[in-house]
């Protein structure tokens, strides 16, 4: 699929802002095999005094900015072309979850890639009992790693509701999980902290998803802003698979990826620091339009 993208994102502040830093992650990846970035650009207004590109330990593209003189908002513009390729489904060569600690013990590497940075937790994801509690029915369980990320994937899907004024960036995973309600953050915040409860690497997975469903097909949920779903370890063999909680769907033509992390904090598409008071009001609005 060939998808063209535009991604609009503004702060409005109730006091002009001055000093400001920010990181920007909002440009989606070239993956080998499954995604290619064809053209991209990004504009920021007011225009930044310094800016700056680096790339970050899990291998993404981010730009630093520096706005120094008063401003009243922030806007971020990107426009991308990105061709996304249909994945092979195959058979699952994953290991029974009681072997699946060999396997992690096996893997000698800590690229950025390594499960071993996907297993403990994360700047966002503490441990929560209440949640690992929710991850036992799966434990006593005689099925493979995938079959259990499918299963969780699917459980959560049911359990939870989609309600974007249920929380907001800020609502810890502890608090979504007692709502049963909240956004694809919240949905694969608590999927991944089930599955690290069960000792299956799992990280976020930031990006978008396809706006206009295919003929038949219902509109997918979150479709209107960044999505995020969960990249779980399947064993040596299987490697990394991905999982949409939100639609109970795996991550397909649909998903296109920005970045991969242990949480959102790891691939938040702006993050950073500013001299101001007052409130601020975020708008973000996603176009994702399929070429052929």
């Amino acid at each position: 699929m060939l998808y063209d993208l535009s991604l609009h994102m503004g702060y409005i502040y109730d006091v002009p802002a001055s000093g400001a830093r920010h990181i920007l992650r909002v440009m989606p990846l070239s993956l080998p095999n499954r995604q290619r970035l064809i053209a991209g650009s990004v504009k920021i207004t007011p225009g930044p005094d310094e800016q700056s590109n680096f790339t970050d330990f899990f291998q993404h593209p981010a730009t630093s900015i520096l706005v120094r003189d008063p401003h009243e908002r922030l806007d971020i513009r990107m426009q991308a072309r990105v061709q996304v390729e249909s994945q092979p489904v195959g058979a699952d060569f994953s290991p029974l979850l009681g072997k699946l600690p060999e396997e992690i013990d096996d893997c000698w590497s800590i690229d950025p890639s390594s499960p071993h940075h996907f297993l403990g937790s994360s700047p966002r994801l503490p441990e929560t009992g209440e949640i690992a509690d929710y991850s036992k029915q799966w434990k006593a369980t005689n099925l493979t790693t995938l079959q259990i990320a499918h299963a969780v994937c699917a459980q959560i899907h049911k359990d939870f509701t989609y309600d974007p004024k249920a929380t907001t960036v800020d609502t810890t995973p502890k608090e979504a999980f007692r709502l049963k309600r909240g956004v694809c953050q919240d949905f694969s915040h608590v999927m991944i902290i089930t599955l690290r409860s069960l000792g299956i690497p799992a990280g976020y997975v930031s990006g978008f998803l396809r706006t206009i469903p295919p003929p038949g097909k219902e509109r997918l949920e979150g479709a209107d802003a960044m999505h995020a779903w969960v990249r779980v370890w399947c064993g040596e063999t299987a490697g990394w698979i991905e999982l949409d909680p939100t639609n109970n769907i795996p991550a397909g033509t649909d998903h296109i990826v920005v970045a991969y992390g242990r949480d959102y904090s790891d691939v938040a598409p702006v993050i950073g620091v500013l001299k101001s008071y007052g409130n601020q009001k975020a708008v973000q609005a996603v176009d994702v339009i399929p070429l052929k």
